[in-house]
């Protein structure tokens, strides 16, 4: 597959990815790889701003509204399920594009995970209801004690990883940081990286002005109707934590909003802190289609 590019788009959350990987989708009269780990799942629709009926008929995706939020579904799980489908668009496309703004779902994907141990899912299990009762910070206290080194290089705001940290010690007896070779897998196919980034404050605008457009489209109800099983992985996230925190009467409507802007202003900024680190990845401003286009062509 020497011939063959994965074009990948990453960049901050609300930046106008989805618009560029359609626009690229459709030169290429190919198909799109989502990498977004919220946009997997079906229940979820407004508060993961999911392409819309319209973006998605323009041009093919994959693994939007593939899994529900019962289901159990790892990086590892997408890098071999990810792998699959790309091989397969290879088949009758010289070019397929990913797109997402989830790094480790990107990387696993560029770069491949390590080959680990499988771990106990009834500890996860547990893990989940002591979070639930207890909160993160007994999460992190028992990791800090269990794995230093993976702590200290985790995302500390993500329960997800903390605790898939915790579970691999008490699943395997080791730590997860020992078996994190960073190794790169070589895929049989060239990767073309493009970032998008703009002026922050112009970033952090749009943001707010999409959370106001989600709230206008129902978030609030869809939250409701998921509120029977916020203790799963998948709802603790940006957008449905802070209302659940509403629903629970631990913050006021119009805090739960504010709290959903500023927590999204952050994730923002900690994914261009994760995607800068790449020398790899080529960026540009979101507007930049022509510009972004001429590269790609000199670099196929």
């Amino acid at each position: 597959m020497s011939n063959k590019t994965l074009i990948v788009i990453v960049g901050p959350t609300a930046i106008g990815k989805t618009s560029l990987a359609i626009q690229l989708a459709r030169h290429f009269k190919t198909e799109i790889i989502s990498a977004d780990s919220r946009q997997f799942f079906k229940e979820m629709e407004i508060g993961t701003a999911k392409p819309s009926v319209e973006e998605l008929a323009a041009a093919p995706h994959h693994f939007i509204n593939s899994h529900s939020i019962q289901t159990l579904f790892s990086t590892g799980d997408f890098e071999i399920e990810a792998m699959k489908t790309i091989t397969s668009l290879f088949k009758n496309h010289d070019q397929v594009v990913m797109v997402g703004g989830s790094g480790l779902y990107i990387n696993a994907v560029c770069n491949g995970l390590d080959d680990l141990p499988e771990t106990d899912l009834s500890v996860r299990e547990r893990l989940n209801h002591v979070f639930a009762e207890q909160g993160l910070e007994e999460i992190k206290n028992q990791l800090r004690a269990a794995d230093p080194e993976y702590y200290d290089k985790v995302d500390q705001a993500n329960p997800q990883r903390m605790i898939r940290g915790l579970e691999f010690f008490l699943s395997t007896g080791t730590k997860l940081s020992s078996h994190l070779t960073n190794s790169k897998k070589v895929r049989p196919f060239k990767i073309l990286k493009i970032g998008l980034n703009m002026d922050r404050s112009l970033l952090y605008q749009q943001i707010n002005h999409r959370v106001d457009l989600m709230m206008e489209a129902g978030l609030l109800d869809e939250v409701r109707r998921l509120a029977p099983h916020k203790g799963l992985n998948a709802l603790n996230t940006v957008g449905y934590s802070e209302l659940f925190q509403y629903l629970d009467a631990e913050l006021t409507l119009q805090e739960a909003v504010e709290q959903i802007k500023q927590n999204t202003r952050r994730f923002a900024k900690r994914q261009l802190t994760w995607f800068r680190k790449d020398p790899d990845t080529q960026w540009f401003e979101p507007n930049a289609y022509p510009a972004i286009l001429s590269y790609l062509l000199k670099n196929l």
